[in-house]
């Protein structure tokens, strides 16, 4: 499977980490970003075109990671076709899949140690989603909302 990661400065240490573990783990890990540590960076430079990376990578799923994670959810669920849910367990993690088939997770770098973190990473990725009737209407649901009021980006 490929994962998608990003993050600002905030939770840098926590994304070489997981890049590390999810490799050793046979993840295809793709990296958006940050490479190097600025204290200056903004997380919508690298958050944004990780989820859009995972819209547009059938089957792939994406960690998105800053201090608390609560920016970096918001600005990849300004994607459309993303469902971004944030975890700070293991349980909010696999609810995230289950229910909501989310394909993406937010994390806050600050708010667990590494190992943890990648704990929670690990519940995502190997969460299925559910495909309960009823949490499949309630996708649908969004999804019909998003069609219905998400401008389509002008042509380049």
């Amino acid at each position: 499977m490929r994962v998608h990661i990003a993050t600002d400065h905030a939770a840098f240490d926590l994304k070489q980490y997981l890049v590390k573990e999810l490799g050793d783990l046979g993840y295809e890990v793709i990296d958006h970003g940050a490479s190097t540590y600025d204290a200056q960076d903004d997380y919508p430079v690298y958050i944004i075109p990780c989820a859009e990376a995972v819209v547009a990578d059938a089957g792939s799923l994406g960690i998105v990671l800053g201090g608390s994670g609560n920016g970096e959810q918001i600005a990849a669920n300004k994607v459309p076709g993303v469902r971004c849910a944030l975890a700070y367990n293991p349980e909010l993690a696999r609810l995230g899949r289950e229910h909501n088939n989310a394909n993406l997770v937010a994390l806050g770098g600050r708010m667990q140690p590494l190992d943890v973190g990648f704990e929670i990473v690990r519940t995502f990725l190997e969460t299925p989603f559910s495909e309960d009737p009823r949490h499949v209407r309630r996708i649908a649901m969004l999804t019909q909302y998003e069609d219905d009021h998400v401008a389509p980006k002008a042509a380049q």
